[in-house]
């Protein structure tokens, strides 16, 4: 029998994933425990990001992370399974073809759509609570602008291009926002005037956004509005069929699409755990997070019930929750395990976002006593950055990287912040002309002064004089470089003051600048009695040595982006230390032109690069860190079939 102490986590959800990975590194050079996190899916879902997806604003792999690259060289072992049965008294959960033991239980199995027993709810409603809901979602829509399309009927025509989104809360705003969006875009690709489109937000409560001050929900109702939303609030939802929803005992929308954002309620399987539950199968929990009665058992995310003390409700269903929870139930579990005190969960929640499509949006942030209201464009930063800072806590670099890729530069129709200044896209092919012409330059240059580096590696002229040098030497030197220099690489100052090249006068450099130069000079490429040091001769042989390098690459079209960069940097140099022409700018363009995949058309990085991206991330560090991009492709031009 196994002397090993076994962790499970039941769910891949914001709760789960983060008390895993907190778990794991408590445990990392511990072989005694054991972690395992049971999933249905082999995917965490981001179910914060789900409206855009389902209103076509990113693709649907922005969404979703593997959780085998979540966990890849950590102390984590993911099974995919549905847990039909929990056994408390004998530490088992059970599946249709296995069981588990465990020592140590944590829940976090989320929850599902609530339908608050209205007839025809569930059966006749679009959901919105897992990565499937998202997908089948935009599916739906289009499929209506299909249809609409080509009916001919004005009253079915009309059902099909309305839309009713159910719960003035922060998911239903946020999906009835998207909605006003893409519907512009919708209404262009199949030819629909603006005008038939109809769209609707419902709630029972006398005001959509509840929790956020009067002056904010003002705004997102302007903003809401001006996407052509109609807002209902005070009308409860009696009845859904298959074309129609029903508000209070007498008016109808008749739609064929109704979208289900009024609330939820814990998984089916909580509900049939023998654990005390209060609102809507949320499990009743103490201070430490563990349920009254089997101390080993703890429950993270959207399944707690804990009123804090001093405080009326309990705390929020909301990722921040999450991230509050995991740190407390992997120390007490830790403790358990190895001895020490607990912690009791005192969580301090920083306010709410709420995105309204993908340009606007409302934020209530702070702290208890200080909270400020933001809106437009400051919101929506916050929100992303926070949205980052998440993001690196899952999957690092990685999830990172892909997420701005979606959120700022694979965007369609300006929808972001940001609009689509960051989104533009054109082939890399027009660039080659212009990188072959700067890697020539560069080449050129570092030929012409490689002779020189040769014959005598003593002999300075890529550094200006030392302020101690007289003026006859000074002016000599200044002479030599300026025969020398063909380009800003090789341009030169004269002793006089005046810095003139065979361009003209040289780029000018701020004072401050110009200052940290000649102190860094003095200290590493000057000696007192006014000549040069050692490391200046290594460094004008290895700029020589760079630029030839950077031109053979760029012409080659070989590692093209880092090539790029070095040539920034190189430029920068020269204009720092006071001897670039205005040519220098030629050189700062063209190289930060090409920083963006300029060597995948008619290069070698085309070859090269997809090889070196295989071999890079089966190295065991990079996985675990997540040092490494995803391909992604995304349809700039995606064409609707009609």
């Amino acid at each position: 029998m196994s002397s090993k102490k076994k962790v499970v986590i039941l769910g891949g959800g914001y709760g789960g994933v983060l008390t895993a990975k907190k778990l794991a590194k408590k445990f990392k050079k511990d072989d005694s425990v054991e972690i395992t996190l049971i999933d249905k899916k082999p995917y965490h879902t981001l179910l914060t990001e789900l409206h855009e997806v389902a209103a076509g604003r990113v693709e649907e792999d922005a969404i979703r992370i593997d959780l085998k690259k979540i966990f890849a060289g950590r102390k984590v072992n993911v099974v995919l399974d549905e847990i039909t049965d929990i056994d408390f008294k004998d530490q088992v959960l059970r599946s249709g073809r296995s069981s588990y033991k465990y020592d140590y239980l944590v829940i976090g199995t989320g929850c599902k759509p609530t339908f608050f027993g209205i007839p025809g709810a569930e059966e006749y409603t679009q959901k919105l609570w897992s990565y499937e809901d998202a997908v089948h979602l935009r599916e739906h829509i289009l499929n209506m602008f299909r249809k609409a399309v080509k009916e001919t009927n004005e009253e079915a025509r009309q059902k099909l291009l309305t839309f009713v989104v159910v719960g003035g809360g922060f998911t239903g705003i946020e999906m009835i926002g998207e909605l006003g969006e893409w519907k512009d875009r919708l209404c262009e690709d199949f030819h629909i005037e603006k005008e038939e489109v109809k769209l609707y937000v419902v709630d029972v409560l006398p005001t959509i956004l509840p929790n956020l001050p009067k002056n904010l929900i003002k705004k997102a109702e302007k903003r809401l509005e001006k996407l052509g939303v109609n807002i209902i609030t005070g009308a409860g939802i009696t009845k859904v069929t298959e074309d129609s929803v029903t508000l209070g005992d007498k008016e109808i929308i008749d739609t064929y699409t109704v979208i289900w954002a009024a609330g939820v309620e814990g998984s089916d399987l909580v509900g049939k755990m023998d654990l005390e539950q209060k609102g809507r199968k949320r499990i009743v929990i103490n201070d430490k997070l563990q349920a009254p009665g089997y101390e080993n058992v703890y429950v993270v995310g959207d399944n707690m019930f804990y009123i804090p003390e001093g405080e009326e409700r309990p705390v929020p269903q909301m990722v921040e929750n999450c991230e509050h929870a995991a740190p407390i139930i992997a120390h007490n579990i830790y403790t358990d395990i190895k001895g020490g005190q607990k912690k009791s969960y005192k969580p301090e929640f920083h306010g709410v976002m709420v995105c309204i499509g993908g340009r606007y949006g409302v934020a209530h942030l702070g702290v208890p006593g200080k909270f400020i209201s933001l809106s437009g464009f400051f919101a929506m930063f916050i929100k992303h950055f926070i949205n980052l800072v998440y993001f690196f806590q899952v999957a690092g670099f990685n999830k990172c990287w892909s997420y701005m890729l979606h959120e700022f530069f694979h965007v369609k129709d300006r929808r972001s912040f940001v609009g689509g200044h960051f989104a533009k896209a054109s082939p890399n092919f027009w660039l080659v002309p212009l990188r072959i012409f700067v890697g020539y330059k560069w080449l050129e240059q570092g030929l012409h002064k490689l002779p020189g580096i040769l014959q005598d590696p003593s002999k300075i002229f890529l550094i200006p004089p030392p302020p101690t040098a007289d003026a006859v030497t000074g002016a000599s030197q200044a002479a030599q470089a300026a025969v020398d220099a063909t380009s800003a690489a090789t341009a030169a100052a004269g002793a006089a003051g005046q810095t003139v090249s065979q361009w003209g006068t040289a780029l000018p450099v701020p004072g401050f600048i110009d200052s940290i130069v000649k102190w860094s000079m003095d200290i590493f490429f000057y000696t007192p009695d006014g000549g040069y040091t050692v490391l200046a001769q290594i460094f004008q042989a290895g700029m020589v040595i760079g630029e030839i390098v950077v031109g053979l690459l760029l012409i080659a079209g070989l590692f093209t982006a880092v090539a790029s960069i070095v040539s920034v940097a190189m430029g920068m140099m020269i204009w720092a230390s006071g001897m670039a022409p205005y040519e220098m700018l030629w050189y700062l363009s063209g190289g930060i032109a090409l920083i963006g995949g300029a060597g995948s058309t008619f290069g070698l990085d085309y070859y090269v690069l997809p090889v070196l991206k295989k071999l890079w991330k089966k190295i065991g560090i990079v996985r675990k860190y997540y040092l490494y991009v995803d391909n992604i492709s995304y349809p700039f031009n995606k064409q609707v079939k009609l």
